[in-house]
């Protein structure tokens, strides 16, 4: 039970995106970075030194148990701060009000202790700084970096005021400043820099899946311009051809059955030209598809290494292959977490074979990632009589396509090019 649970944990990881891994292990970081803190900078430095008298214990521990609560807190409103700095929810505002009152509260204990003598000189410096950690964390997401620091720098000058009326004096005070000074400057960098990133990343995606959408859309009016050149001008000319065959049929001429016969001739030629832009459309260069996969891939940050030429093959080859590149390049970024893949095109003298296959993959491959899409590849693959085979084996994906350069009755291209060569020899 442990194990299948393992793997379904791993299973999840593997499925995840590059930018949903990275925002789980920004997230991680900031949920360890205030326990963390927490014991180096309070918890036991204050725990070695605490006087073994009843009011300093009664302090310390409670200093402690709320310095507990500030960590629990700041982990239970990360997710809602992040969310407000990546613009996916508004402004968590009753958090951060309760963050700043644990804060108060740990600091007026340490001010108590402070004013008791209740550990040794020097000690709660770093309880101090500690202190300010966790509402900075959150306080980081939520405002400017303008107002976090006019905020901290108020926060600064109260906290040293408070030292200074417990007692503290000259060399101390200014220490007390600089370390809480030193601990606001680690909670921004440390918030920050890492939210800014993840928005960066999360920015670039969707400019990425904008841009891929417009593609599309150019895809489709070129298309549409495409079969209204063809269509507009012929419908015209069948419509006009009607109506004089209609006129001509209503006083008896015999030219009427021309007309007609031109409308059904114009109407056929609409046909073969439809046919030819739909086939224009559907038909792919292989060249272009190999260096767009390989160009795609290296963006993803895949190390993509494409070997052999598609010179010379034909067309409808070029077609069919074109497809199998891009539902293989559709396959390596959807479906684990891929380093490497490798496209290889070979040419013999009878058929033609592309592999492509990539690491990274999962034990168990997600469901449909072996259906409508290899299934379609295969149907297109057969019109050119051609194979397909796939394989998943020790973390690596293998994909292979055959396709025959001669056709069965049909000449291969090398005969071609020696009955051409015949053709136009003295």
């Amino acid at each position: 039970m442990v194990v299948g649970r393992f793997r379904g944990l791993q299973r999840g990881w593997h499925e995840r995106s590059k930018i949903e891994k990275v925002e789980f292990q920004s997230m991680a970081m900031w949920h360890a970075m205030p326990w963390l803190f927490f014991l180096s900078w309070a918890s036991v430095p204050l725990a070695v030194s605490l006087r073994h008298a009843t009011v300093p214990l009664v302090l310390g521990c409670s200093l402690i148990g709320v310095a507990v609560l500030q960590c629990v807190h700041v982990n239970r409103t990360l997710r809602r701060s992040l969310d407000h700095y990546l613009k996916r929810a508004e402004p968590p505002r009753l958090d951060l009000a309760v963050s700043f009152v644990l804060m108060v509260v740990v600091l007026g204990l340490v001010l108590a202790l402070q004013a008791v003598g209740g550990v040794k000189e020097g000690t709660l410096v770093l309880a101090t700084m500690f202190t300010v950690m966790p509402y900075g964390q959150s306080l980081a997401f939520a405002v400017p970096i303008r107002t976090f620091f006019i905020r901290f720098a108020v926060m600064d000058a109260a906290i040293v005021a408070g030292f200074a009326a417990v007692g503290v004096r000259d060399g101390q005070l200014v220490a007390t400043a600089l370390v809480i000074a030193f601990g606001t400057l680690v909670s921004l960098l440390s918030s920050r820099c890492g939210a800014w990133t993840l928005s960066v990343m999360w920015e670039a995606d969707r400019a990425r899946e904008v841009e891929a959408r417009l593609a599309v859309a150019e895809e489709r009016l070129r298309f549409g311009r495409d079969l209204h050149d063809v269509m507009g001008r012929n419908l015209a000319v069948i419509a006009l051809k009607s109506e004089l065959a209609v006129q001509l049929a209503k006083r008896g001429r015999p030219e009427a059955v021309d007309q007609m016969v031109e409308v059904q001739r114009i109407a056929q030629e609409s046909q073969r030209e439809v046919r030819e832009v739909v086939r224009g459309y559907r038909e792919s260069d292989l060249a272009v598809e190999l260096a767009g996969a390989q160009g795609v891939l290296e963006a993803a940050g895949i190390d993509c290494r494409v070997s052999g030429s598609s010179a010379g093959l034909p067309v409808a080859v070029q077609s069919a292959l074109g497809w199998v590149v891009r539902e293989a390049t559709t396959n390596v970024l959807r479906h684990g977490d891929p380093q490497r893949c490798d496209i290889t095109l070979a040419i013999t003298d009878d058929r033609t074979t592309l592999v492509v296959e990539n690491d990274g993959v999962p034990e168990a491959m997600p469901d449909g990632s072996k259906g409508s899409g290899l299934a379609g590849l295969r149907e297109r693959l057969a019109a050119v009589d051609g194979t397909l085979d796939f394989a998943s084996r020790d973390g690596r994906f293998r994909l292979a396509a055959e396709v025959p350069l001669a056709r069965p009755g049909q000449d291969g291209p090398r005969q071609v090019r020696h009955q051409e060569a015949e053709r136009v020899a003295p």
